[in-house]
């Protein structure tokens, strides 16, 4: 006779199923919070209220959606500091597991990294030939706009410590320059926001040539007479930012940001992978502990929603945003946006937007094997602010901790260089870096042309080689029939002996009329000491071999070492000395 009776175990484990697909139900059916709809409301007093704080959405689309729920349920509660974000039982726990947040304790490490998530695409570099060399007969005015990032450097340098050389795409020689401090004029209080500095030096490549520095100097400002700072920080949990030189080497980065912080400034926290949402609502730094909390908490997992993330950052960061405050997103990511808008051009003008109407946006890039440099690129420069790469911890305090002013506050805004050459006394000329940087000479003084920004304390390098007249180094033939200049009136005997005219643009922040400052160039300047400008020729020189040029003769890694350690000059924080190292790795790389 049949038992009708089914067996103990079959019976809980049918239970067991049916409770399983229950909680999946349930879960799918919550109406999670929307960023748009996360008030950020202020006190009286003119500060905003830290409120219960939404879970990220970040990674909602990680696999294994019910066993994350029953692991979950299996979890011991989090204890916190302070208010928490999320609510108790089922759905708080859910969330802290599926979206981009988990128990406190080490991030996944590469090695856990899910196969549908790694990214074959490689590191991505926009393309662009070096400068080329012109005749100042054809082309007497070169025109650009400033750039005070420095990705370029810290990538190379990742590069060369792992044993190759770095793609050439990658090596933009301005970035390598500006990298470095150099010993320029501080501008006087209540002067221009920034001074301009020109040397005039024989070329160490060329003996025939003369190397022109000029060389910005923003004035410094203390952190404590900034005014109030809104910080939204925007991070990518995505299922690519799993290794260890990504997600956990950003939280390390943001744990030193917020140490250089004062309490009155505000922070804010929007993650996004398939989606986005807030992690943490304006938050005091003087809640240190709870912000941190949430650092702490960060997972990666899911594809990567980038543009809504950055929608749900900018929304916040216009609640933030109070009278006399500064207001900007600090984006961090690997750059590898695969969800929703995602071409450089459409990001540009979104960020360019978003910028005009007062959110800066800069940017920190993390990470291998799918960097997207060239967005990167596009979000600064467009968003106002700097592109910085973080490969280290050490690089992290350099940016986030040592320039955190010059990070987070602009004295200048579109900041563009112009240079006339004389031609009765320089033949031929070329900008050493800068390709990304070109402007039309017509765009000079366009105030609707945007162009690079300088943050407190920042200093900008330009280098120019240039070919006297009569030189043998001259390249380009003589014309047969004679020049324009030749044909018209000759320069004024007042500037004859000049080399160039230096002119700058920039606009006091909020103004929208530029201002103008002029240097003439004579080639006994020396207004940098000449061991500064040798140290910086070693750079350009390190950086032209890596990228790839016809201007150096015999020039070699080991001739860059050598004129860089002869000229190291003050070195306050051994960045120089580290220099020196690289160029003895790339001489390894080269073999």
């Amino acid at each position: 006779m049949t038992n009708k009776h089914l067996p103990r175990a079959l019976l809980v484990s049918s239970a067991s199923l049916l409770t399983l697909a229950f909680v999946a139900i349930a879960v799918q059916s919550v109406d999670w919070p929307n960023i748009e709809e996360s008030p950020t409301p202020r006190t009286q007093s003119g500060q905003h209220a830290t409120s219960q704080n939404e879970p990220a959405s970040g990674t909602q689309d990680t696999p294994s959606f019910a066993s994350n729920a029953v692991k979950a349920l299996r979890a011991p509660a989090r204890e916190t500091k302070g208010p928490t974000s999320g609510g108790g039982g089922l759905l708080g726990l859910y969330s802290a597991q599926g979206s981009g947040i988990a128990q406190k304790g080490p991030a996944m490490t590469h090695d856990a990294v899910p196969p549908q998530f790694l990214s074959s695409k490689g590191d991505q570099f926009a393309s662009i030939d070096a400068n080329p060399l012109k005749d100042v007969d054809k082309n007497p005015v070169s025109t650009f706009s400033i750039d005070v990032d420095t990705a370029s450097y810290s990538y190379v340098r990742r590069s060369l410590t792992n044993g190759r050389l770095p793609n050439t795409d990658a090596v933009r020689v301005e970035e390598m320059l500006n990298y470095f401090d150099y010993d320029y004029r501080v501008p006087e209080k209540g002067a221009a926001p920034f001074s301009t500095n020109v040397s005039v030096v024989d070329t160490p490549w060329n003996k025939h040539t003369k190397l022109m520095q000029i060389g910005i100097q923003g004035h410094k400002v203390p952190l404590a007479e900034l005014p109030p700072q809104n910080l939204v920080f925007l991070i990518d949990t995505s299922g690519s930012m799993q290794q260890e030189t990504k997600l956990p080497l950003l939280q390390q980065s943001f744990r030193l940001l917020l140490s250089s912080l004062r309490d009155e400034d505000e922070v804010a926290i929007v993650t996004y992978a398939g989606k986005a949402g807030v992690l943490l609502d304006p938050t005091r730094v003087a809640d240190k502990d709870l912000i941190l909390d949430k650092i702490d908490v960060l997972t990666a997992g899911g594809s990567t929603a980038g543009h809504e993330g950055l929608k749900g950052a900018y929304k916040l960061a216009e609640k933030m945003t109070g009278a006399g405050e500064q207001t900007r997103v600090i984006l961090a990511t690997d750059g590898d946006f695969n969800v929703g808008l995602s071409d450089p051009d459409s990001l540009k003008r979104y960020v360019s937007e978003k910028r005009k109407q007062g959110t800066a946006l800069s940017v920190l890039g993390f990470g291998h094997g799918n960097y997207n440099d060239e967005l990167m690129q596009t979000l600064a420069q467009n968003g106002q602010g700097v592109a910085a790469y973080i490969d280290t911890v050490s690089e992290a305090r350099k940016v986030l901790v040592d320039q955190v002013v010059s990070s987070i506050s602009m004295i200048a805004q579109d900041v563009k260089i112009q240079v006339e050459f004389n031609p009765q006394t320089v033949a031929e000329y070329r900008l050493i870096g800068y390709e990304t940087r070109a402007l039309k000479t017509e765009d000079f003084k366009n105030d609707k042309v945007d162009a690079g920004d300088i943050g407190a304390g920042h200093n900008v390098t330009a280098l120019y080689e240039i070919t006297p007249v009569g030189s043998p180094a001259m390249k380009f033939p003589d014309s047969r029939y004679g020049t324009a200049q030749e044909n018209t009136a000759s320069v004024d005997e007042t500037y004859s002996g000049e080399l160039a005219f230096v002119k700058l643009r920039y606009k006091t922040p909020g103004e929208d009329k530029s201002q103008l400052m002029e240097t003439p160039v004579n080639s006994s300047d020396q207004n940098i000491p000449v061991s500064e400008t040798l140290f910086a020729a070693s750079v350009a020189g390190f950086g032209q071999l890596l990228k790839g040029t016809d201007y150096l003769g015999d020039w070699s890694f080991e001739d860059s070492e050598k004129l860089a350690r002869e000229n190291i000059g003050a070195d306050r924080f051994g960045y120089r000395s580290e220099f020196l190292t690289i160029l003895r790795l790339a001489q390894t790389a080269k073999q």
